[in-house]
């Protein structure tokens, strides 16, 4: 009996045995590394490696069957079967496919294991079909124990080199799989091989089917070529995708180091996305490599992506909970592991869209009250305008503009934080009574308006100015200290009174400024009177700027006398106003005018100079009285300039008096007070004028440092005859003896009038008795600056020889 043990220890070729083992270390190495690329493809390309790989390694392990085969020699004859050669083949290939399948188709170690055994009953299958394929003239018996040890052996050794090649693949992992693989089919081969006997017999005939070792050995070889190339195959592989993973993380990194999301595709699929973009959708990297586009962006999106080029283009991006948010892509071309990828950087522009809409909101809405601001107003009067236009109905548009009365005095008392929070209750309160489509704006300050379109008649407009009112009013009677505030409103109609934007708001406020004439607190409606008022008013308002330019101002003087001696005392400087047009015009129109728009600051600012720079040159130290608008000593800065035209002029101090009405010192009389006192520090005079027509109180008198008090002419006029009028005179000046201050009387037209003032001891007098006011060249005798030319009066065009005035002596009538 002849056993293959024996001819192993002793009549074997050791060269094809180490060949057979090279072909068997080979062809595992290949197969290990074959593996990984089946774990990591993807649909049809998973099934062309696992073709590749089942084919170079069922090929290895067929070829080391047969090399070791062909490495003994029984010295019987001897032939293989083609057939059986070649199923074992197919089964080696089919076997080792379903191992590898099986391995790789979910992680885990019982995936692994189980395709490990597949492999290993693929690489038993084929050796004992490759033993059955063996025909010797002589009789093959088995011993069953080695071949079931063969079995467990070559099954287990499989098992375990997947199981360590697939569970953390690394290099370490790869070289101890390839070596557990080969000792898996030369451990199954050698026990297996021991397991045989040989016991020859000459009747034992060999089919004629059969082919001769040699022919094998060409079949074998070719075998083994393929092994080679397919393993050559599979490095230049492996080496590619070495790169391609060497490349692809260095990638990966760079865009990990980038602040937007960055996502690279393969057509429709994405095949790679940094830690940005995963942070920005909430889902993890490994979910992103596997999604579409369209699984992000929609369908939409994803398909136009190509076309969008480097321009940026906006798009909803979809997070892992549903929200939708806002981004900006732009999309490149590029090469990405040797293939045109597309990378699409990802920019999260939620911030720009909440600041685009605070900016916006800013734009168009008041960011105190919330409401509707000028832009916003005027945008939304100027589309209703035009719808009406284009409805062609009979309705109309009404334009209501309201304006705080006193708003003033809240800040003021209460401070700028109650007055907000008054501006918010108002347009809480007035927002309250309108209607589905009316507007209620805030243009700015306590100005406010309300746009109400598609009234049936123009009353509506008026019930709701009523309901407005009625609201603030219970508002203020509901709040602490109520009252405070009211408002009064101006209403024009859209085609009624203007038919267009800018008519409509004009007549709008002339009409809301009648309101605030007649009392506040109240409306009214636009009327056609109201227009050429207004516009009278805004062209003398335009002509009164130019005025000074032009030099269409001077001044004129009267006289103040001492009534007892009729001694010159010095003039109260008057301004007139001579129009290019309208000749002489009177001081009681254009001076209203002027402190309701401001220009009083400037025309009396005009008057202290001139009437300064012509006191200091006159001879006689005459005084020069000069009138002080509200507007100018609520001025903080009307002392300084007080101060700066003395220092111009050269004029004493002294010599100036500043008269001031007692309306101008209640608007604010902790600011006139000390506007006061920083004039008489400079040793200037100041007079109260028209006293007994303002408040009179005698708290003014004491608080407020005057050097004489005027009475109204209206006082004075008839006083000689009128009792009561008589009373009222001799109480003012006893009050001005009691308090040691000189009273001035306005007026005098009449020797009835000065001869009882002269008996009631008032001090000094003004009046046409006493001297009608006029250029100060009327008076050289009394400047002491002679006259070189005739006068050129004013107001009559003419050339007049300057007068002489004689003093007037009571004491001897």
């Amino acid at each position: 009996m002849l056993t293959v043990y024996n001819c192993i220890v002793n009549e074997h070729d050791l060269r094809l045995v180490a060949l057979a083992a090279l072909i068997c270390a080979i062809s595992s190495f290949s197969a290990v590394k074959l593996l990984h690329h089946v774990g990591q493809s993807r649909n049809g390309n998973r099934l062309a490696w696992l073709m590749i790989s089942a084919t170079a390694t069922g090929f290895g392990i067929w070829a080391t069957h047969f090399i070791a085969m062909l490495a003994f020699s029984p010295g019987i004859p001897n032939a293989y079967n083609v057939e059986l050669s070649a199923l074992s083949l197919a089964a080696a290939v089919f076997l080792t496919a379903a191992g590898m399948w099986v391995a790789t188709l979910r992680g885990g170690i019982d995936y692994y294991l189980v395709g490990g055994a597949l492999l290993g009953a693929g690489i038993a299958s084929m050796h004992f079909v490759g033993m059955a394929a063996f025909e010797v003239q002589g009789r093959i018996v088995w011993d069953q124990l080695l071949v079931a040890i063969s079995l467990l052996a070559g099954i287990t050794l499989a098992a375990l080199s997947l199981l360590v090649v697939l569970r953390r693949p690394s290099t370490l992992a790869t070289l101890g799989g390839a070596v557990l693989l080969t000792l898996a089919i030369c451990t199954l081969h050698f026990i297996a091989m021991a397991a045989v006997s040989i016991i020859p017999d000459s009747s034992v005939e060999i089919s004629e089917s059969t082919i001769e070792p040699v022919s094998h050995a060409f079949a074998v070889a070719a075998a083994s070529l393929v092994i080679l190339i397919l393993s050559g195959i599979a490095l230049s592989i492996d080496l590619r995708f070495r790169r391609q993973k060497i490349e692809a993380e260095r990638m990966h990194g760079l865009a990990n180091a980038a602040v937007e999301g960055l996502i690279v595709c393969d057509g429709a699929r994405i095949v790679s996305a940094n830690n940005s973009i995963a942070t920005l959708t909430g889902q993890p990297v490994e979910t992103l490599n596997a999604m579409q586009l369209a699984n992000l962006f929609g369908e939409r999106t994803a398909s136009n992506l190509p076309e969008f080029g480097e321009q940026a283009q906006e798009a909803e991006l979809k997070g892992r909970d549903g929200e939708s948010i806002p981004v900006e892509l732009i999309a490149r071309r590029i090469d990405y592991c040797g293939k045109p990828h597309t990378v699409v950087a990802v920019r999260d522009i939620r911030e720009r869209k909440t600041a685009e809409q605070e900016i916006l909101r800013l734009a168009h809405f008041d960011p105190l009250t919330g409401l509707a601001n000028r832009r916003n107003f005027s945008g939304r009067l100027d589309a209703e305008i035009a719808a009406m236009k284009l409805s062609g109905k009979g309705n109309h548009l009404a334009l209501l503009l309201l304006d705080l009365d006193r708003f003033k005095e809240v800040n003021d008392l209460f401070g700028h934080g109650a007055g907000d929070a008054m501006l918010q209750t108002v347009a809480r309160c007035v927002s309250g009574v309108l209607r589905s489509g009316q507007l209620l704006a805030r243009l700015g300050g306590d100005e406010f308006a309300i746009i109400a379109p598609n009234l049936s008649d123009p009353q509506a407009a008026g019930r709701i100015a009523d309901d407005v009112l009625a609201a603030m009013r219970e508002e203020n009677r509901r709040s602490i200290g109520g009252g405070l505030v009211s408002t009064s409103i101006g209403i024009a109609l859209y085609p009624r009174d203007a038919d267009d934007q800018t008519a409509l708001i004009s007549h709008a406020d002339t009409a809301l400024y009648r309101a605030k004439a007649e009392g506040k607190d109240t409306y009214r409606y636009f009327e056609a009177s109201m227009g050429a008022e207004a516009r009278d008013k805004r062209v003398m308002e335009h002509e009164l700027r130019q005025a000074i330019a032009r030099d269409e101002f001077y001044l004129v003087y009267q006289p103040q006398k001492e009534i007892s001696s009729g001694k010159m005392l010095g003039f109260e400087a008057l301004i007139r106003w001579q129009h290019p047009e309208h000749g002489e015009v009177s001081p009681a129109m254009f001076i209203p005018v002027a402190e309701d728009s401001g220009v009083i600051v400037q025309i009396g600012e005009w008057v202290l100079a001139t009437a300064c720079q012509e006191a200091a040159g006159w001879k006689n130290p005459l005084s020069v009285a000069v009138n002080v608008s509200a507007v100018q000593l609520h001025n903080p800065h009307f002392s300084r300039k007080v101060h700066e035209v003395l220092v111009h002029t050269g004029l004493a101090p002294g010599r100036l008096e500043l008269e001031i009405t007692e309306t101008a010192l209640v608007k604010d009389m902790p600011r006139a007070l000390a506007t006061l006192r920083q004039i008489k520090a400079l040793g200037v005079r100041v007079a109260m004028d028209d006293f007994g027509t303002g408040y009179s109180s005698l708290s003014n008198l004491r608080a407020f440092p005057f050097d004489k008090i005027k009475i109204d002419g209206s006082f004075i006029k008839s006083v000689d005859t009128n009792g009561q009028v008589a009373a009222i005179v001799r109480a003012v000046l006893g009050l001005g003896r009691g308090l040691g201050l000189p009273v001035l009387a306005e007026g005098v037209e009449t020797l009835g009038e000065l001869k009882f003032l002269d008996a009631e001891d008032c001090q000094i007098g003004q009046g046409f008795y006493l001297g009608k006011p006029g250029p100060i060249e009327m008076f050289s005798e009394l400047t002491g600056v002679p006259v070189t030319a005739p006068v050129q009066t004013a107001t009559a065009g003419r050339k007049a020889r300057v007068p002489v005035l004689q003093p007037i002596v009571l004491r001897s009538v």
